[in-house]
This record gives structure tokens, C-alpha cells and sequence, in this order.
């Protein structure tokens, strides 16, 4: 077993999207809102993942705790107002920050 003991700050977003809706937001979360949140070089990666039909949640890594903060205090808004013009209605969100304590992988 490989153990890794690292400083690791997550960014979580899980969105319930009206059924209507599942596609054009798994489309816009892909092509646009990804991008531009990585393209801000605060985070490392992202992973999106779905449970059922609509709901979805984001994964940011943030590169430290520093980052995500200034993340917040000078893009999140930006980003936000973006994604509520797409989806004035019909998306639900939540937002946790998360710090990863330990992570095990397999041999």
C-alpha cells in the first residue's frame, strides 16, 4: 500500500438541476465552467461526477488554502454571475470546502 500524507484543500459544488435542464448544465459545466475555473490557476484539477440523473458535484483542487481564498475573494463572483446567466432558474447549489487529511492507494 502507498500512503500519501499531503496538504490538500477541495472546493465541492453539488448542484441539483431541474430534469430539463440535466444536459444543457452537464454541457455548460464541461465546455465553459470547468475551464474558466481551472483557467484562474488556483486549483491543480477537477473532477465532475453524477449521482442519478441530476445531481452533480465538483471536485476543485485547490492548490492550498491561500489559493482557495483568494480564489473566493477575487473570481468566485465573477463565475457565479456567469453561471446564474445560464441557469437563472432550476439549479440548486451547495458549496463545501473540504481538506483532504491522507490518501491511501493500492499496490
Amino acid at each position: 500500500m502507498i500512503l500519501y500524507l499531503i496538504k490538500m484543500v477541495i472546493y465541492e459544488i453539488t448542484a441539483t438541476v431541474r430534469a430539463d435542464l440535466t444536459e444543457e448544465y452537464e454541457n455548460y459545466v464541461r465546455e465553459q465552467h470547468i475551464p474558466d475555473l481551472l483557467a484562474t490557476n488556483y486549483f491543480s484539477g477537477a473532477k465532475l461526477t453524477r449521482a442519478g440523473e441530476n445531481r452533480f458535484r465538483i471536485q476543485y483542487e485547490a492548490r492550498d488554502q491561500k489559493a482557495l481564498n483568494e480564489y473566493l475573494e477575487t473570481q468566485a463572483a465573477r463565475l457565479r454571475v456567469e453561471a446564474l446567466a445560464h441557469f437563472p432558474q432550476g439549479v440548486e447549489l451547495t458549496r463545501e470546502n473540504w481538506e483532504v487529511l491522507q490518501i491511501w492507494n493500492a499496490d
